[in-house]
């Protein structure tokens, strides 16, 4: 659980990082610069849970579960963070990445990772 928490800190900060840098950048929506920090965050989340959380291996059965959570996740927290008036996007995003790691652990303890 320590491990899923480290790693899980680190990817929120790199989905932080790379929606920020995208919304100062090009003035992008919230939904579009979370959209490319989900999928960067995503790539290194999924790497550091198989290998070090999990201590799995890498099988496309296992990468299309991991989406499905992630994805399904990111567009539930997306979808419940829109039902609040929030206008600073970058205030939005921080919602956003708060109610991701509340669900997906649990998720991916039992059905993601569990052996084939």
């Amino acid at each position: 659980m320590a491990k899923y928490g480290f790693f899980g800190v680190v990817a929120t900060l790199v989905h932080l990082f790379v929606a920020w840098t995208v919304i100062y950048l090009f003035n992008s929506s919230v939904f579009v610069s979370n959209l490319f920090a989900f999928l960067t965050a995503f790539v290194f989340s999924y790497v550091f849970q198989t290998l070090y959380v999990f201590q799995s291996s890498f099988h496309f059965i296992k990468l299309a579960k991991f989406f499905a959570v992630q994805f399904g996740t990111f567009l539930f927290s997306y979808i419940l963070s829109d039902i609040f008036p929030i206008q600073n996007s970058y205030l939005h995003t921080l919602v956003i990445v708060a109610i991701m790691p509340l669900v997906t652990f649990m998720i991916h303890k039992f059905w993601t990772f569990k052996e084939i």
